[in-house]
């Protein structure tokens, strides 16, 4: 005899015939998930789910932009951050600013080698005591075709914006490990909405989000939760081109505008938020998942 399984959420529908099995349980039953595995031993606390008090954050490119407005609200929120960029002058800005209410550490270095990468981690956790979260930001866009960029600028495409994920990645995991540790990879609307002349950076973009899903999938097991956000337009110094006219800069912001249907670009804080939620107990079920953060712009076809 044949019946139809229980429908998801256990109500409604034909049930299924009852036999007692040898191990006690009734065959045909509904599986339970205490059947399939072991609850987890965390559990996190329903409230103040979003704050990230005695956590220490690594945050790449933290100078300006993206990643200055997710350091800022990672201490708001309660966690050490440690600031990483190339530019000396403005990551070290951003430490005083921090310092004046809570705790901040800057590191000058290029995200794209392995001795800075591994040496910041090392830093963030002799400083702090350990490291909870890293934030892979840093990034270039340096335009052209595959036949107008030299091979050269392809490589400083790829490994400011993809190699150095890994280089960060590589050596936080082992800090990450036992502390429900949390990965964020900024990625762009670029990685599945190409435009012209972006082609190593589309396809530096498109890269970490498979690195997202296979560090999700590889570390998963280890307590690591690792996502992403795709950003669109944001108001940061990347937006508009250098050299432009006040005249072409306006047209220009004009123009990109008109492709958000919420009527005004992005902020670094929306994307903040949108970070500060992913890397909190709050998303604590959300592992390789990826969030875009465009006001409706891609889904409107732009």
């Amino acid at each position: 005899m044949t019946t139809s399984p229980l429908p998801l959420g256990g109500e409604g529908g034909p049930q299924p015939a009852l036999s007692r099995g040898g191990a006690g349980r009734v065959r045909g039953a509904p599986l339970l998930l205490a059947d399939l595995a072991p609850p987890s031993s965390f559990t996190p606390r329903r409230s103040n789910l979003t704050r990230l008090d005695n956590k220490v954050a690594i945050v790449t490119g933290a100078a300006s932009g993206i990643g200055a407005g997710i350091a800022e609200r990672f201490q708001e929120a309660g966690a050490a951050v440690v600031l990483f960029d190339i530019n000396s002058e403005g990551v070290l800005s951003m430490e005083r600013k921090l310092r004046q209410t809570g705790q901040a550490l800057a590191i000058t270095g290029d995200v794209s080698r392995e001795e800075d990468a591994k040496g910041a981690v090392e830093q963030a956790v002799r400083t702090f005591g350990g490291l909870d979260i890293v934030v892979n930001n840093a990034g270039i866009e340096l335009a052209g075709t595959v036949v107008q960029m030299t091979s050269s600028d392809w490589d400083r495409q790829i490994n400011v914006n993809l190699k150095s994920v890994f280089l960060f990645s590589k050596y936080a995991i082992p800090h990450l490990r036992g502390r429900r540790g949390a990965i964020l990879n900024i990625s762009s609307v670029h990685a599945f909405a190409s435009y012209e002349g972006t082609a190593a950076y589309d396809a530096s973009k498109a890269g970490i989000l498979g690195l997202t899903r296979a560090m999700a999938l590889d570390h998963g097991r280890e307590g690591i939760r690792v996502n992403a956000i795709c950003p669109g337009y944001i108001d940061t110094p990347m937006l508009v081109s250098p050299g432009s006219t006040q005249s072409d800069a306006a047209a220009a912001m004009q123009q990109i505008v008109s492709v958000h249907r919420l009527g005004r670009i992005g902020t670094p804080r929306d994307v903040a938020d949108a970070a500060l939620f992913l890397v909190s107990d709050s998303a604590s079920f959300i592992s390789g998942s990826v969030l875009v953060v465009d006001g409706a712009m891609t889904v409107a076809g732009h």
